[in-house]
């Protein structure tokens, strides 16, 4: 009789056991495609951002660079003062660059990841 309990209790134990592997693997599944598209609607934001940034900057610095070709009577002039202004802010990311990008980059995904 003792047998046939432990037995019993040993097949509900491994029938539990299985159970719950299954629901943590569904589970940790679930928090992957989560974690995966809030990553990728952050990543097309993101994008998307950048996309309609760079329109305004092109079209403002060209409406820049006619203005100031208005203004200098050249556009070899006002092309060239553009064209310095970005080498100039270039040069500034290039040397600053490392620091804040990185920690702006990691303390976003940083919460995506950890605050679920």
């Amino acid at each position: 009789m003792a047998f046939e309990e432990i037995k019993d209790n040993a097949e509900h134990i491994q029938d539990e056991l299985h159970s719950y592997v299954a629901n943590n693997i569904a589970y940790f599944k679930l928090k992957f495609f989560k974690i995966l598209i809030k990553s990728l609607i952050t990543i097309l934001k993101f994008s998307l951002l950048i996309a309609v940034f760079m329109m305004v900057l092109l079209f403002g610095s060209i409406g820049l660079a006619f203005a100031l070709s208005n203004y200098f009577e050249s556009y070899i002039i006002g092309f060239s003062v553009v064209a310095g202004v970005y080498l100039v802010f270039g040069l500034l990311f290039l040397m600053l660059k490392k620091k804040w990008l990185e920690a702006i980059i990691i303390k976003k995904f940083s919460t995506i990841f950890f605050n679920n």
